[in-house]
């Protein structure tokens, strides 16, 4: 456990480099700690904090950095929220699609960073299924959700069917499932084909893996102001770190990992780089939080940027963005 004059300096020192991005002497730390101490004894408290792993000496520099554990402990128990008065923004209820593209823009606009939003998940519900033949052996696949949403997917067969038994198929298809998940009509084909001719259970087969397959990829990460990162020293002094960064946005898959992690519990999570596995870079931290449709939780949004963010302001940043979302969508229903 610290002592109360050990969170102190490492609180001043944390505040100091995510002001300034320079390692912070003992000198420096003195004054803005306000604590009538000697150098040597700040030194000595600095050793400290280092064999704790809190904080680190870079090798060109005399001063010390905070580690992700540092941060990690200065986030959880040291962050003070100075409550500020941002220009109330508005995220007009309009399409979805258009709200979650406006709060990836907002985020990014407030914060000066990276703005990531991944989208609600559509229900994997179908209302009705059609089948359009166009070519030989070569299918378009029709869904329609219960809320008007429509899913196009083309899927290949091994036999080719005639108009009318791609009718039969769709017939059969929305008599005896419809209103039920594409998931649970994909188990309980298996076990009723049986009564079915082959052919046609084939081909419901076929299409219902593809609309399975659609469905699971539908999840979309909308992402605003990597630009925005060019402008941080952080970053601009080194093109490994930026590469790196790019690189996450361009991929996606982790980025939906995280903010799938983030869904799963109520309120502002902030994930420090390099603390784990859910964000590899250390030069990255993610500030997030869930949104609802109707008092439901639908999806997640969040900032990312260097590890020495003002975390104070994007945690404003983001509950603001995540309640206004909230509102947009459920007023769009």
């Amino acid at each position: 456990m610290l002592d109360d004059r050990a969170k102190l300096l490492l609180k001043a020192l944390v505040e100091r480099y995510i002001a300034e991005g320079q390692p912070v002497g003992s000198r420096t730390l003195s004054r803005a700690s306000g604590l009538d101490l000697s150098p040597a004894t700040i030194r000595n408290v600095m050793s400290d904090l280092e064999e704790l792993g809190l904080i680190a000496s870079p090798h060109t520099s005399a001063g010390r950095i905070p580690t992700a554990r540092g941060y990690r402990l200065f986030v959880d128990t040291m962050l003070t929220a100075q409550r500020e008065q941002f220009a109330t923004p508005s995220l007009p209820a309009d399409q979805p699609q258009k709200v979650i593209a406006n709060a990836a823009h907002l985020l990014s606009n407030l914060s000066q960073f990276v703005g990531v939003v991944m989208a609600p998940k559509r229900s994997s519900v179908f209302r009705h299924i059609e089948f359009l033949r166009l070519s030989e052996k070569r299918y378009l696949v029709i869904i329609v959700s219960p809320d008007g949403d429509v899913q196009n997917r083309v899927v290949f067969t091994e036999g080719d069917y005639t108009q009318s038994q791609l009718i039969e198929a769709a017939n059969f298809l929305n008599a005896n499932y419809a209103g039920m998940a594409i998931e649970q009509v994909r188990e309980r084909l298996k076990t009723e084909v049986e009564q079915l001719q082959s052919e046609i259970a084939s081909l419901m087969q076929t299409a219902v893996q593809a609309s399975s397959d659609a469905m699971a990829q539908q999840d979309e990460v909308v992402i605003s102001g990597e630009r925005n990162l060019l402008a941080v020293s952080d970053f601009s002094s080194d093109m490994g770190h930026l590469r790196r960064a790019f690189d996450l946005f361009e991929q996606k898959t982790q980025l939906m990992r995280l903010l799938d992690i983030s869904s799963q519990a109520a309120g502002v999570r902030i994930f420090i780089g390099g603390e784990s596995q859910v964000v590899p870079f250390e030069e990255l931290s993610v500030v997030s939080a869930p949104y609802q449709v109707d008092g439901q939780i639908v999806g997640t949004l969040g900032v990312i940027g260097p590890t020495r963010m003002p975390y104070d302001r994007m945690i404003q940043i983001v509950d603001i963005t995540s309640k206004l979302v909230s509102n947009a969508l459920s007023h769009h229903k």
